[in-house]
């Protein structure tokens, strides 16, 4: 008598996200072993991310040196700038023309070795800092396509900080780290980001104030009405900020700080950023500073730090929040790897679902006013849209975890293999599957032949332009054979300027050998 045929439905593929962290063999069917270039989309699916175009045709003067910063100019009037550094040089971009912005000051024009700068904006104004430089000052009130020197604005009062961190919250700007002073805060008179003097301007040294000795402030946040201040390894905490005279030490942690500037990112109901530990969230260190740690990146967290420990300048790691998209992907440039995060819903045990994205390898990040994701590339400011890389296809992977079948000393024999898609029709997916802990050891091909898709809930998800090219969904399968005690299986799609996500994964198996 034949035996029967074995079918295993993998729902909603990769919904947990990518999982590195614990042991294959028994991981639940929603976590994946390989996401590569892959986000949750909104319906909970496994899909292709976005790639990235340019925002203008020209290249950045004079080279190709790394957009390593960019900020949003928005006027009272509404009316939005955004501006960069690349090239040792400031730049802004109106609609899809992109200008050098000229010194307009009264003195020297500033040398510039390094574009590692950090952008904060009040009333209009975006003000550079970096760590021994002056601080630069970007005020289209004054001038469209001119910056200067913050000293020399002409209301210039006392003596503004060669920060390399800084915060524009409560009304002023907060700026520490300097060449020679990592302890103490300094901060401007109310609304006035060129008044270091007398009004409501002033100083703060936390070194006593560190619950576990020394430390150097590394990067400033703000989260629900209070200053954060980061250290490499401890985080204080002042309440009361709107006032500096009379704000008061609220909290203080130990044992967790931030290792990255430009990784804290506010995404409204936290705050995100790298520390030692992986990526944490700051309202979840609080509820845990006397528990161990749990970051958000806890199920790829052995992965992540080994690619941060090999990062070559740690000060130039990158994150950068959507809240359009609902991510936090966080850019290592040594690596030229992303780590993404989903945060539409975290999963139980409060870490984010993850990806790995490879190939796209953005140097800063800045979520405009209007939604737009802008990633900062060589020569260029870009978009997170499109599904290409400028105008090349790129990959994406998806791996299941290990299938027993529920008789782990049972050797299965795979006889089918079918996935669900939704997405670009005629499109031409690879099938990779092992055995017994060899992944991915064999593959073949098919292409997916779809039907026009089903609006969701009345409205079609993909109904711009941006999709153009139609949206279909089907079933595609290959018949591949071979058996083993466990199985892996998996998707490779090579995304070429359209979409697409993948609902559900049957795998067709009959008994074999015990």
């Amino acid at each position: 008598m034949a035996s029967p045929i074995v079918p295993v439905s993998i729902i909603a593929p990769g919904f947990y996200g990518l999982n590195l962290q614990d042991s294959p063999v028994d991981l639940d069917q929603k976590y994946a072993l390989e996401a590569t270039n892959c986000v949750i989309d909104k319906s909970g699916r496994i899909g292709a991310r976005k790639g990235w175009a340019k925002s203008h045709a020209t290249l950045a003067a004079t080279g190709t040196s790394d957009f390593q910063c960019i900020h949003e100019s928005i006027t009272t009037t509404g009316t939005s700038t955004i501006v960069g550094a690349a090239n040792n040089k400031l730049f802004k971009l109106s609609g899809s023309t992109l200008s050098e912005l000229t010194y307009g000051g009264g003195g020297t024009t500033p040398t510039i070795t390094d574009d590692n700068w950090q952008a904060v904006s009040i009333n209009g104004a975006v003000i550079f800092f970096q760590r021994g430089y002056d601080p630069l000052v970007f005020d289209p009130s004054v001038s469209t396509t001119t910056y200067k020197r913050v000293n020399e604005h002409g209301s210039y009062a006392g003596t503004i900080a060669k920060g390399h961190c800084a915060l524009s919250a409560f009304g002023r700007i907060w700026i520490a780290d300097t060449d020679t002073d990592g302890q103490t805060l300094t901060y401007s008179d109310l609304l006035s980001y060129m008044v270091y003097t007398g009004g409501t301007s002033g100083t703060l040294n936390i070194a006593q104030v560190w619950p576990n000795g020394a430390d150097k402030i590394m990067a400033l946040g703000e989260f629900n009405g209070k200053l954060i201040i980061f250290g490499k390894t401890q985080i204080v905490i002042y309440k009361g900020p709107e006032d500096p005279s009379t704000m008061s030490l609220d909290d203080t942690i130990s044992n967790v700080g931030c290792i990255a500037r430009d990784t804290v990112q506010n995404i409204g109901s936290d705050l995100l950023f790298l520390s030692h530990g992986g990526v944490a969230a700051l309202s979840r260190t609080i509820q845990e500073k006397s528990a161990p740690l749990r970051t958000i990146s806890r199920n790829v967290n052995d992965t992540l730090i080994a690619y941060v420990d090999n990062e070559a300048t740690q000060a130039k790691i990158r994150g950068g929040y959507s809240p359009k998209e609902q991510m936090y992907v966080m850019a290592l440039p040594t690596s030229k790897i992303c780590f993404y995060f989903d945060l539409r819903a975290m999963l139980p045990d409060g870490s984010a679902r993850a990806a790995r994205w490879t190939g796209i390898n953005p140097r800063s990040f800045y979520s405009a006013l209007d939604g737009t994701f802008y990633l900062g590339k060589a020569g260029y400011i870009c978009e997170y849209s499109t599904y290409n890389d400028n105008t090349a296809a790129y990959y994406m992977r998806w791996a299941s975890a290990w299938i027993d079948f529920g008789n782990p000393i049972q050797h299965s024999i795979l006889k089918k293999i079918m996935a669900t898609l939704i997405g670009a029709n005629n499109q031409v997916i690879t099938f990779r599957y092992g055995f017994d802990y060899i992944s991915n050891s064999r593959s073949q091909s098919a292409t997916f032949i779809g039907t026009a898709g089903v609006a969701e809930y009345g409205t079609s998800e993909y109904s711009n332009s941006e999709y153009s090219s139609g949206i279909s969904t089907g079933v595609v399968s290959i018949n591949p054979g071979g058996e083993g005690q466990v199985i892996q299986v998996g998707l490779e799609i090579q995304i070429d300027g359209d979409m697409i996500s993948v609902q559900r994964v049957d795998v067709f198996t009959k008994n074999g050998r015990i």
